[in-house]
Formats: structure tokens, C-alpha cells, sequence
């Protein structure tokens, strides 16, 4: 049986029908699972802004005018078959590709039109189809191979960090804690293990799979935009990091 999120659900529900004890306490507890993820995403704030935009279609609009219509919260989408934090990960990776296809558009657009006056002649432009890529199920498919063959690969220890702080979304301070590390030391650790992981993801697809780099930038694109079968409990063995210490103390 698969692990049950029941309390996630709930939560979201509660939330959905605009709770206000629920929203605080989602604010409260998912702000820092959203921010790790932007961060993740990218380091430049743009994340950051989609991740806090994000709060008004959770909140939900109202269907009419007036505002008397009824709310329409993205939290009816959570069906809780996944943790409500891997929801959200997933959900604000789509939203930042959507806003970064966005900002091409507009920068093509912009290149249209700084040749001066308009083109009586120019075609008109048409919205892109929306049609799925085909090449997207086999790049998040070998990412999530290649990926599990690095991680398997890491010091226990630096699985266990990774695992405490983005499978079991641990602050850095508890992860400090669990590990008997400073937080500072914790951020560290954790950011050279994610360039040591990229570095060698992207060797593997390079010399494995002979691809360059643009096929590479694709590969992550489709994952942030679908992650797929990309299963971080699975990825890091799915027990808790502190039955893990335990076991390594024993």
C-alpha cells in the first residue's frame, strides 16, 4: 500500500474552503518548502516571485465580477496521492517553466519588432501548439536513472543531509541537529552535493548517452516542468534520516 497523506488532504480542503486557522498554518509550515524549491529552481529571485504568486491560485478567485461568485482554489487539484510538499514542488516547477517561456516570448517579440515600422505583409502571429513532446517521457525517464545511479553512488552522509532536507523537508537548523552539524556547515554540504550531483548527471548523459549540451539543458527543462517517475522517497531508500542515524549508531 502506498503511504497515506490523509493530513495533507485535510489541510488542503480546509484550505480550499478558506479556513483561516488552516491557512496560517499552511503559511506557517509550506513557505519554507516553497522558497527551498524556488531556490533550487533558481538562485536569482525569479523563482521566488512565481512561488509567491502561487498563493493567490491556492487561495482561489472568485468566478464573477463582484466577487460573489465561487472561489476557485488550485488545492482542488491536491488528490493527497503524493506529500502536499511534493505537490507543491511540482506545481511551482510548472508555473516557473510556464513564466520563463513566457519571457521568450515576449524577448522574440521584441526582436520582431525593433526592425521600426510594421510589416503590412508579416504574418500574423499564432499562439504555439500545445501538443505534447515526445522526447519528454524518455528524458525524464533517463534523468531519473542516471540520477538514482549518482545518488547511489554518494557518502552515506551526504545522502542522509539530502534526504532530511528534501525528502523529509527539514529546516537546515533540524538537519543540523540530526546530523550534529552547525546549520552553516548543513547549507554547505548541501550546496556542494547538488553541483557534485549536476556535474556528474551531466557527465553521464554526455558520455553515455552522447548528449550535448543543449539535448542536456532539455533533459532538466522537461523534469522541472514533469518530473514523471522521478520518486525522491524511493530515490533516498524512503525511511526517515533519524531511524537512519539510529541504525548507523547501533
Amino acid at each position: 500500500m502506498g503511504v497515506s497523506h490523509s493530513a495533507d488532504l485535510e489541510l488542503a480542503e480546509r484550505c480550499a474552503a478558506g479556513d483561516p486557522a488552516a491557512w496560517d498554518r499552511f503559511v506557517l509550515e509550506y513557505r519554507p518548502v516553497l522558497y527551498r524549491a524556488a531556490d533550487a529552481l533558481d538562485r536569482h529571485g525569479t523563482a521566488r516571485e512565481v512561488a509567491d504568486s502561487l498563493y493567490a491560485e491556492l487561495f482561489g478567485v472568485r468566478q464573477s465580477g463582484d466577487g460573489a461568485g465561487e472561489r476557485r482554489s488550485l488545492f482542488r487539484y491536491f488528490q493527497g496521492r503524493s506529500s502536499l510538499a511534493t505537490w507543491l514542488r511540482a506545481v511551482l516547477a510548472q508555473r516557473y517553466v510556464d513564466r520563463l517561456r513566457t519571457m521568450r516570448r515576449l524577448e522574440q517579440l521584441q526582436d520582431h519588432d525593433t526592425g521600426g515600422g510594421a510589416d503590412v505583409n508579416a504574418r500574423p502571429l499564432v499562439a504555439p501548439k500545445t501538443e505534447p513532446d515526445p522526447e519528454r517521457s524518455r528524458y525524464t525517464a533517463l534523468l531519473a536513472s542516471v540520477l538514482a545511479r549518482v545518488v547511489a553512488a554518494l557518502q552515506p552522509r551526504d545522502r542522509l543531509r539530502l534526504s532530511a532536507y528534501y525528502v523529509q523537508d527539514l529546516t537546515l537548523a533540524q538537519a543540523g541537529r540530526l546530523l550534529q552539524e552547525h546549520e552553516a556547515t548543513v547549507s554547505r554540504q548541501l550546496a556542494r552535493t547538488r553541483r557534485a550531483i549536476r556535474g556528474e548527471v551531466e557527465r553521464m548523459l554526455r558520455d553515455e548517452a552522447g548528449f550535448d549540451a543543449a539535448q542536456i539543458a532539455e533533459c532538466f527543462s522537461a523534469v522541472a516542468a514533469d518530473p514523471g517517475p522521478l520518486d525522491l522517497t524511493r530515490l533516498f531508500g524512503g525511511s526517515d534520516p533519524a531511524d537512519q542515524v539510529r541504525e548507523r549508531s547501533l
